[in-house]
Order: C-alpha cells, then sequence, then structure tokens
C-alpha cells in the first residue's frame, strides 16, 4: 500500500476512533445524569452500574454509528479539502477514483469490525443493559406474566396461570401433545421452575401429572417431585420485548426459525433486527462515498457547511432506517425491503453526488 493510502487510511479510522470517544462519555454523563437518582434510590450495586455504563458504551456506539461514521469522514476530508491536499493529490495525476481507494479499504475495516460487533458483542451488551434497565430504572418494571399460552412446536401447546421473571417459576402449568386435532397427552404441574443453573437445563415441576390418552383406558402417571426435560426454551416462558436484540445471529437464527415455526406475530420485528445487522456493512460504504463525496471539494465556509451538511444527512438516514422499520412492524412491509429500502435511497445519493463531484 502506497503512502496515499496509508495516509488517508489512517486519518479516516483515527478520526473515525476520536468520535466515538468523545460522543461516548458525553452519553454516559448525560444518562448518568438523569438516571443516578433511580440508581440510588433502588440501590443498584456499584459493579452493575459500572458494567451497565460498559454495556451502555457499546449499545450507544452502535446506534449512533452511521452519524459518526459520517461525520469522521465530513471531518477530515474537509480538512483535506481546505488545505488543497486533495488539489495537489489530483493535480499529481492520481485519478478520482484512485484517491477513493483508501477510503473503500477503511470502509471495508469498519465493515469487519461492525459486523463482529452487530453480531456477537452488541447483542450481549443490549442483553445487560436492558436487565439492568428492567431492574433498577423502568418506572413500571415487568416481572412477571399472567395467562400465558403458547405454541413451541407444530403439535405442542404450554400454558402458565403465571410466570415470575426473577426466580424464574411458573404455576398452574400444562403442556399438551396434539395428533392432528386429537389429544393424545397432557402434563400437569402445580409449579414449574427453570433450574438455571444446571448445565442441561431442566425444569422442576411438583405435583406431577402425566395423562396418555388411550382408546379404551387413559394412562394417568404422578409424582411429587420431577426434574425433566421439554423441548422449548425458557424464552418460551418469559417472553421479553428485546428477545431479538439479546442474541448472537447463531442464537438469533434459531430463535427466528422457532417463531415460524409458532406463527409468532412478532417475527418481522425478529427479522428487522437481523437484516439491520447484515445491513450495517453495506451502510458503511455508502456513507463513506456521500462523505467523501460533499467534502472533496473546497466550498465557501468552510468545513462548518460540510459538518452541517453531513448532520443533516446522518440524521435523515437514521430517520428513514426507522420509519421503514416501523411500517415493517406495523404493515405488511417486508423486514428485507424495510432495510433495504434506505440503503437503495442513499446509494442513488451517493452515486449522484460522485459523479456531481468528478465532474
Amino acid at each position: 500500500m502506497k503512502i496515499l493510502d496509508w495516509y488517508i487510511l489512517k486519518r479516516y479510522l483515527m478520526t473515525f476512533l476520536m468520535l466515538i470517544l468523545l460522543f461516548v462519555p458525553i452519553g454516559i454523563v448525560v444518562d448518568l445524569s438523569e438516571k443516578v437518582d433511580k440508581m440510588i434510590d433502588r440501590k443498584a450495586p456499584i459493579d452493575e452500574v459500572l458494567m451497565y455504563y460498559g454495556a451502555f458504551s457499546i449499545y450507544f456506539a452502535n446506534i449512533l454509528f452511521p452519524i459518526l461514521l459520517f461525520l469522521s469522514i465530513i471531518w477530515f476530508t474537509s480538512k483535506l479539502a481546505n488545505n488543497t491536499e486533495i488539489i495537489a493529490i489530483l493535480s499529481s495525476g492520481i485519478s478520482f477514483n484512485r484517491f477513493l481507494r483508501p477510503f473503500f479499504i477503511g470502509a471495508s475495516i469498519v465493515s469487519v469490525v461492525v459486523f463482529f460487533m452487530g453480531m456477537f458483542i452488541v447483542p450481549a451488551a443490549s442483553k445487560y443493559y436492558n436487565e439492568f434497565y428492567n431492574k433498577y430504572l423502568q418506572s413500571n418494571s415487568v416481572t412477571s406474566v399472567s395467562d400465558l399460552y403458547n405454541q413451541f412446536s407444530e403439535n405442542d401447546y404450554l400454558y402458565v396461570s403465571s410466570f415470575n421473571y426473577e426466580d424464574k417459576t411458573g404455576h398452574n402449568f400444562s403442556v399438551e401433545h396434539f395428533d392432528g386435532i386429537h389429544l393424545k397427552q397432557k402434563i400437569m404441574a402445580q409449579s414449574i421452575k427453570w433450574i438455571e443453573n444446571d448445565s442441561i437445563k431442566t425444569y422442576r415441576l411438583t405435583d406431577y401429572v402425566k395423562r396418555t390418552i388411550g382408546e379404551n383406558d387413559d394412562i394417568i402417571e404422578n409424582k411429587q417431585v420431577l426434574d425433566t426435560l421439554f423441548t422449548f426454551e425458557v424464552d418460551d416462558l418469559m417472553p421479553v420485548e428485546y428477545a431479538a436484540e439479546s442474541k448472537n445471529i447463531f442464537e438469533l437464527n434459531k430463535f427466528i426459525e422457532r417463531e415460524k415455526m409458532k406463527g409468532s406475530p412478532n417475527l418481522n420485528l425478529y427479522l428487522l433486527v437481523k437484516y439491520r445487522r447484515w445491513g450495517l456493512m453495506v451502510t458503511a460504504f455508502i456513507l463513506t462515498i456521500i462523505g467523501v463525496a460533499v467534502s472533496s471539494v473546497k466550498r465557501r465556509g468552510g468545513m462548518g457547511i460540510n459538518l452541517a451538511f453531513g448532520i443533516v444527512i446522518g440524521f435523515v438516514f437514521v430517520f428513514f432506517d426507522r420509519i421503514f422499520g416501523t411500517l415493517a412492524e406495523t404493515s405488511g412491509l417486508s423486514p428485507l425491503m424495510a432495510v433495504a429500502i434506505p440503503n437503495v435511497i442513499f446509494s442513488i445519493l451517493a452515486i449522484y453526488l460522485l459523479r456531481a463531484t468528478k465532474r
């Protein structure tokens, strides 16, 4: 890689990192000033608070990723333009396409990092962030669910009259197995408890009754206490709002397949989370092209005009992403289309601006 590539690539990545290190602490300070009273009132342990803000930093940086990436490109490219460095580079015989190469290399590096962050690290941070928020910060935190009825396979259904999130215990539990429209087996228990520390994740049933339907006579089995396995996950007993956000890509794929089988009404929401993770990789390239196109020309008003334009474009992109995401959740719009449409719109804008800049 030539000196020009190293020079631009270094400034690309360093500016992006600098903005992350600037905005994330600001976000932490603002968040802490708003929530410190609740943390004190609810006696949140200091170690959990520190872990919360570690998770918050990753969660917050992931949300601001498009804006911070766009601003970093505009910031240092505008400085190159204002110092007439771009004019000198192009005057030396280097084409504009060749000038773009280190930007694409930088976008590739950012895409790879964002990919692994979004698929594995951000879900873990999101899980802890939401658990802490629900436990210590939410005004009316939900700790249990009542009358939960769920299908966890093609022929199996479960029911609990109540399930407590904190101790993972449910009451008046039953599982029914059907063959077509005919009930073949029913398991009932006064209570069910998920043994969380068990490596094989068993469930403990009390006042267990199993009834197998026969052609002539039913077979009934009773036990006071029974530790057993089921094919359903604890998520089926304990549905949470951020179920998809807190799963890595492998867990999310399995979760989506299970929700498809059950015919979950929230399937579009889960698919939207999945496609957004993949879409961020494409977003890095689109915003890189737009950023270079709008800031590589020296303008009257200097860097301020470019930064103002960059902030507007960044927020418009986030706005489009949220609008189409809401349409996917609440209407018939495909989650894949909800992610693709903003990227297509801004890809067209990127091509137009790039051609205009070359002229």
